[in-house]
């Protein structure tokens, strides 16, 4: 995961791009050569797996930053990350120093054995064996099992179901807003020239079995809501929401684990932005708000657990 962290300030740096995929895991499968096909574009892709919307924020601000051409940004809105604080990190240790532009703190980079082996001598023979270097396609990208085998792995179910919460706190309305605020409204209006395509990351049917069970889906709606209407406020942004794409969600052979979808899902992601297929306006937010809230609160999700058992 920070390899990443080592790697992404300099692709920002060095590549030629007018575009750019960026976000966390839920984008490590995104394929820019796809994108490039579709929208016409050079693109980049740089994702962090495990971040909050800052550090996405922060890293994104420093391309705009150096980089006048970019004028495409798809940048995934991670749904189970509303509710945090502007500042949420899951990690320690990040190698900030990196992503200035002062050379002489670089030199932990430059003498670390592991930067050496692992990266140096890897591409040095690379280099010899004529071997293709990895490709902006293959980076950060994985392919690993799915299914709802594999994502009970990860998912301990509560077996009572919690009183149903009416919604969010005022102190956590306000932590949405200033997340929401702070982390990508503030940067795209700085950037009027810039489209910026952002969705909601499309998690599995278990994800929102796990904010049923414990009484967490209206805290979750009213959320959406709040995000939603400020996004819909910033002219440059293109909102996409994917929740009605029930053939996708309740299928688990798609899902890894409760949110991460499979490879072929980033592809269909790229398919329905480029044609406006769930593109969220003033005119139809709440009317899919109240879709959503229909089918997720009355889905009948111990139905998914009585099928494997069955089996």
């Amino acid at each position: 995961m920070y390899d990443e962290r080592y790697t992404n300030d300099g692709i920002s740096r060095h590549f030629d791009y007018n575009a750019m995929i960026t976000g966390t895991s839920m984008a490590q499968n995104f394929k820019p050569s796809e994108m490039d096909q579709l929208f016409g574009t050079q693109s980049v892709k740089e994702t962090f797996s495990g971040a909050g919307y800052q550090e996405l924020s922060q890293n994104l601000e420093r391309a705009l930053k150096r980089n006048s051409n970019l004028k495409t940004v798809i940048w995934t809105i991670d749904y189970n990350g509303l509710i945090r604080e502007k500042d949420w990190t899951q990690y320690e240790g990040y190698p900030t120093y990196l992503y200035d532009d002062n050379p002489w703190n670089d030199t932990q980079y430059i003498f670390n054995k592991s930067v050496f082996y692992h990266g140096v001598l890897t591409n040095i023979a690379k280099t010899i064996l004529q071997r293709p270097s990895t490709s902006m396609d293959e980076y950060s990208s994985w392919d690993k099992p799915t299914g709802l085998q594999y994502i009970m792995q990860s998912y301990d179910r509560w077996e009572e179901k919690a009183p149903m919460r009416a919604g969010l706190s005022p102190e956590e309305r306000e932590m949405v807003i200033t997340n929401i605020r702070e982390n990508i409204v503030e940067l795209v209006k700085q950037y009027p020239d810039t489209t910026f395509y952002l969705f909601y990351t499309p998690y599995s049917i278990c994800f929102w079995d796990f904010q049923n069970q414990e009484g967490l889906m209206m805290r979750q709606f009213e959320a959406e809501q709040i995000a939603t209407e400020m996004l819909l406020d910033c002219a440059n942004v293109k909102l996409y929401n994917f929740y009605d794409k029930y053939d996708i969600i309740c299928n688990l052979d798609n899902y890894r684990d409760r949110e991460h979808y499979a490879p072929e899902i980033n592809s269909e992601i790229l398919q329905w932005i480029q044609a406006g297929d769930g593109l969220i306006t003033r005119d139809n937010y709440m009317s899919k708000l109240e879709q959503e809230k229909e089918f997720y609160l009355n889905y009948d999700y111990d139905s998914i657990y009585q099928a494997n058992v069955e089996q």
